[in-house]
């Protein structure tokens, strides 16, 4: 508007010194009008660069405005277990990969309860492996023996048949005998009588006499193998408590074959406990190694080698400089206007005009008063909700603790030009 007055007042004063003039020839007249024409495009000219330097650009109202500074979530490394600090494996600065080794403690006492209980694992397991042999044995003992025990049963079992068969044939022939002998004595007795009374020969009698004696003989012979098979069968018959024996013997077996399964499961058992210890004391020993959670940039190292570190002491920090963020604060006026998702630009005070994309990745869920680095008291008063745009470039370009400014991208489309204020 000043600049219009200005011009306006030119203009007013070139007339009244044209007016006061006599009038110029016509060709006089248009150089005149011609030069009033420039004098009025130059002004006009210059008040839309006074504006446009000067006084910026109008802010534009599909964009709201936030200032802050660049930050990154860090993540602080530490071990589980108390121990002394054997190593730092990365300084401020470094680059680490994701699964890296960044530190070490002393694994002494780990390592000795380690080595115990692999000692004990081994031992159970020795055992067990002596049990299994020792059932091998015994189980073919336990065949042997019952091989033997059907055998024998077999054989007990013929012998007193063979000897019930010897005693049956003893009796008949000693019932044969018998009956001989007695025909022998009947015709003994006849030739006795008839040899007194002469109706016989002396010779007839004393043949029939010889005859009965023989045979008499004969039957005790096949009384006293009747006797020897009758002692046979008793034998045979106590032959058949042996299987019994060998099957009492066989169950010994069984028991001791019980017994050594016992004492494979009591050293499973054992070897199971060990292993138990053996994997707690190695997952104790992971414990002890500190390993980066991300790929990132250390930020701190807060230990060093030789310290004794306390179960959680902070060992290093780490930041992923590929995730950082411009954390800023919304008028809580606006704020109903800004929604995750939205696209942002973010400008670093390092390179003004060099737009970096990001987006609205979060929104706090209650406004707070103005940032604590605010110390006037009529500023204080004012509320702001915090909001974090995500970058999604400037990887090494943008760092913590850098201020910055950003805008986001409310409705619409960007301007042409826009710059947060």
């Amino acid at each position: 508007m000043a600049n219009t007055k200005v011009l306006e007042t030119g203009v007013d004063a070139v007339s009244d010194a044209a007016s006061s003039q006599p009038a110029p020839p016509p060709r006089a007249r248009r150089r005149r009008s011609g030069v009033i024409l420039l004098v009025l495009l130059l002004a006009a000219g210059g008040g839309l660069l006074y504006r446009h330097f000067v006084t910026g650009p109008a802010e534009a109202t599909n964009v709201v405005f936030v200032s802050g500074r660049i930050e990154g979530d860090e993540a602080i490394l530490a071990a589980r277990l108390a121990g002394r600090i054997a190593e730092i494996r990365v300084r401020e600065g470094d680059e680490v990969k994701a699964g890296e080794i960044v530190a070490l403690l002393e694994d002494d006492q780990i390592r000795a309860r380690e080595e115990q209980a692999l000692a004990l694992v081994r031992a159970a397991e020795a055992r067990a492996q002596a049990a299994r042999q020792q059932i091998a044995i015994l189980e073919e003992q336990l065949r042997q023996r019952r091989l033997e025990t059907e055998q024998a049963r077999k054989e007990a079992a013929g012998r007193v048949r063979q000897a019930e068969e010897q005693l049956a044939a003893a009796e008949a022939e000693l019932a044969q005998q018998e009956a001989a002998y007695r025909l022998a004595a009947f015709d003994r007795d006849v030739y006795v009588r008839l040899a007194r009374s002469g109706a016989a020969s002396e010779r007839q009698a004393k043949q029939a006499e010889t005859t009965a004696a023989t045979q008499e003989a004969l039957v005790q012979a096949a009384r006293r193998r009747v006797e020897a098979a009758r002692g046979a069968l008793t034998s045979a018959q106590s032959a058949l408590v042996n299987p019994d024996i060998r099957a009492a013997q066989t169950a010994g077996v069984q028991q001791q074959i019980a017994v050594q399964n016992t004492e494979i499961a009591v050293a499973l058992a054992e070897a199971a406990r060990a292993r138990g210890q053996l994997a707690e004391a190695q997952a104790a020993r992971q414990d002890l190694v500190v390993r980066a959670p991300f790929s990132g940039t250390v930020a701190t190292r807060m230990a060093e080698p030789g310290e004794v570190a306390a179960p959680g002491t902070p060992l290093l920090s780490l930041i992923d400089l590929s995730k950082v963020y411009l954390r800023g604060f919304v008028p809580e006026g606006q704020i109903g206007r800004v929604r995750v998702g939205q696209p942002a630009r973010v400008y670093l005070d390092s390179a003004p005009n060099r737009p970096i994309d990001a987006y609205v990745s979060r929104v706090d869920p209650q406004a707070t008063f103005t940032p604590e680095n605010t110390y006037f008291r009529e500023d204080r008063v004012k509320q702001a909700v915090g909001v974090k745009l995500q970058l999604k470039q400037a990887v090494g370009f943008a760092k913590p603790g850098m201020p910055a400014d950003g805008e986001i991208l409310v409705e619409g489309s960007w301007p042409v030009k826009s710059r947060a204020k």
